[in-house]
């Protein structure tokens, strides 16, 4: 597998040149025949890299892209990096290594077959395109304490992604994260333990880097990427920012609580002062928004006056 794979982003490298490369070309690279190369670029398709095939041109990437550098990923963290270029899930695989982590490891790849998202969704995971992401945390207190941590899992992506000049960045409560009012990325989190012991917590982060027009007609809402604004970020520096501003303010909440990040969420709440409306289930309450308390709950100014809401089927749209 790990063969298969060097071979295949030998090719993604000698595409990213930009022009058509011939079959040929690539088989001499990569020391193997004019077919085999065809079975590879078949293979990179399916899983969804976009290549153009021209007779008597050869092969030529729909759109460059930037793959994770393994060696200088785990050489600019002090924490143990899993780093694949296909799996299922990367929540699935830290939380089935739970008794070998440490707090601030991580674990990254290039696709995964069986992404997930809030509510049960799918999350779209075509090869490279995008970053995919968790990390495990440990808390000692149990799942109480972690009341209110997506919320502070937002707050991070938000400063890290600033980090590289991303304008125009919000948040949807409780933790998805909007540029210029469209989707740019999620987070799942996940636990394993007690309510008021010694529990795994394991966060999954999925961030649209570049999305094709193809992929993104899977996708059933509007949607952004960072090639909007940077169409050269680097996915490692990424996620380098990404895994040190997670650890520095984790080690804050544990310490601080949710209050730490109140002025921090106020900033980026794009329905702050808004009318809104929360589904849960079959029930429906509209309210102007009026931020969060310190329990990550969200606040609204009903007819009964301000009412606090928590609870992982709760969705929030706007009114209008």
């Amino acid at each position: 597998m790990i063969e298969q794979w060097d071979r295949k982003r030998a090719i993604i490298s000698a595409l990213n040149s930009g022009g058509f490369v011939s079959g040929e070309v690539l088989a001499k690279q990569a020391g193997i025949s004019r077919a085999a190369i065809g079975k590879h670029i078949s293979a990179l398709e399916e899983y969804g890299v976009e290549i153009y095939s021209v007779k008597g041109k050869g092969y030529k990437l729909v759109s460059s892209i930037s793959l994770i550098d393994e060696n200088q990923l785990k050489s600019a963290l002090h924490h143990r990096c899993f780093y694949f270029d296909e799996i299922s899930s990367t929540n699935a695989f830290l939380l089935q290594n739970v008794n070998e982590l440490n707090s601030g490891d991580i674990c990254v790849a290039e696709y995964q077959s069986a992404g997930r998202g809030r509510r049960g969704r799918t999350w779209i995971s075509p090869y490279g395109c995008h970053l995919y992401c968790s990390m495990y945390w440990s808390l000692s207190q149990g799942m109480a304490q972690a009341a209110g941590l997506s919320l502070v899992v937002a707050c991070s992506l938000v400063r890290a992604l600033e980090s590289f000049n991303i304008e125009g960045l919000g948040v949807k409560w409780p933790n998805d994260i909007y540029l210029h009012e469209k989707k740019l990325a999620g987070v799942l989190i996940e636990m394993n333990g007690q309510a008021d012991s010694h529990c795994h917590l394991v966060i999954g982060i999925g961030i649209n880097v570049a999305m094709s027009q193809a992929q993104g007609l899977k996708i059933d809402q509007p949607w952004s990427d960072l090639s909007l604004q940077n169409s050269n970020l680097n996915k490692t520096d990424l996620m380098v920012a990404l895994q040190k501003q997670l650890h520095e303010d984790l080690i804050e909440f544990e310490s601080r609580g949710m209050r730490a990040f109140l002025s921090r969420w106020k900033g980026i709440d794009i329905f702050s002062g808004q009318q809104v409306k929360l589904l849960m289930g079959e029930n429906k309450v509209l309210g102007i928004c009026r931020g969060i308390d310190e329990t990550g709950a969200i606040i609204l100014e009903t007819n009964n006056g301000l009412e606090a809401f928590v609870g992982g089927e709760i969705s929030l749209r706007s009114a209008k």
